[in-house]
């Protein structure tokens, strides 16, 4: 789709024209069907349905040149420089098995997790307008009965896609702090992480890489930048010093994080599937996340890009539940680690095995 508006030399429209301009403009963002509106005499504003050939459905601002893997700048010897980390595959049948699932918050460092968590969404379902309902998630209500009014409802294509980079924004933090904090702690005392760096790190550019593959639809205006850089900010110098006081409750908080984050995904899957979100229905997945999942021929939608980003999502949330329950400085990362006994069922690198709230000390030590 592209608009046009052609301009004569006679005076500029009033204020209240602009404001009948710029809610045709909001119109056309969301509309599916040609319109043609005068709403000044010298101004005609024309919307046909033709494809942006760079899909970016939803913005306000500048495009930016992101590419998907683009050759360095200054080297001519350079063809491309791909990631370093390669996702595992995930099948459609252990994709569409996550659920969702909450740990009990047993300890006094637990509960802590989980109030620091509940108030860290309430900040984000306030700045993202996000609507949540218990009952939907936990599958006792229809989400389409949920709806609320104002300011968190509906949420419409532009609202999640809000949502979903405010959330990848905040979500890369904690594996780049717990993984340098880790990095420091190793190299001053002259002994071995024991596999737990490259874990954290691979969640720190997994979680990245959604906020670009969201981003090749959609661009935060001058305001949300600020939210987010505010909210890294404070963010990411909180979870440092977190970190140095108790590692275990920073893991156990980024479960609880990544249990909220399951429960996101699935329900924007259920409004996709439900009809609610007409403009994502046939969207095709940008082609960053084609190439990072893998993704086959034939399931390469928006409903498909949500299946597979729940799935890392639920990954994390076992990842950091069973971090949390080992001893932080004496145990291996069970997700590198090779096994005695390959017969049993241990935790692995993709979702086969996956436990909702975690592996137990005493199943992988």
């Amino acid at each position: 789709m592209y608009g046009t508006i052609r301009i004569s030399k006679t005076p500029l429209p009033s204020k209240t024209t602009t404001a009948k301009l710029t809610q045709a403009a909001h119109t056309f963002c969301y509309g599916t069907r040609p319109l043609s509106l005068a709403v000044h005499p010298s101004i005609t504003f024309n919307v046909q349905q033709k494809a942006f050939p760079t899909k970016r459905h939803f913005t306000s601002t500048s495009r930016t040149q992101l590419d998907v893997f683009p050759p360095p700048a200054n080297a001519p010897n350079i063809k491309v420089t791909p990631p370093a980390w390669h996702h595992p595959v995930y099948t459609e049948a252990q994709m569409n098995s996550i659920i969702i699932a909450h740990r009990e918050a047993k300890s006094f460092s637990d509960k802590v997790a989980l109030g620091m968590m509940r108030l860290l969404r309430m900040g984000m379902d306030f700045f993202s307008g996000y609507s949540h309902d218990h009952a939907v998630a936990t599958g006792a209500k229809n989400p389409q009965s949920a709806r609320k009014s104002g300011w968190f409802s509906p949420m419409d294509e532009r609202k999640w896609l809000t949502r979903c980079v405010f959330l990848e924004s905040v979500a890369g933090v904690p594996g780049m702090v717990a993984a340098s904090l880790r990095h420091l702690h190793s190299i001053r005392r002259l002994e071995r992480d024991n596999g737990w760096i490259e874990t954290l790190l691979e969640e720190a550019y997994n979680e990245r890489m959604h906020l670009l593959t969201f981003l090749k639809l959609a661009e935060p205006g001058r305001f949300m930048r600020f939210l987010l850089l505010g909210a890294q900010g404070v963010f990411y110098n909180a979870l440092f010093v977190s970190y140095l006081i108790s590692p275990r409750t920073c893991h156990r908080f980024v479960g609880y994080l990544e249990e909220e984050a399951v429960i996101t995904y699935t329900r924007f899957l259920a409004e996709i599937e439900a009809g609610k979100l007409p403009l994502f229905e046939k969207m095709q997945a940008p082609e960053i996340a084609i190439k990072y999942w893998n993704m086959p021929e034939g399931n390469r939608m928006m409903r498909d890009l949500i299946l597979y980003i729940r799935a890392d999502e639920a990954k994390h949330r076992e990842v950091n539940h069973t971090l949390g329950n080992l001893a932080q400085k004496e145990d291996p990362n069970p997700f590198v680690s090779e096994y005695k006994d390959p017969e049993r069922v241990h935790p692995s690198k993709g979702i086969e095995n996956i436990k909702p709230t975690g592996w137990e000390r005493e199943e992988v030590v």
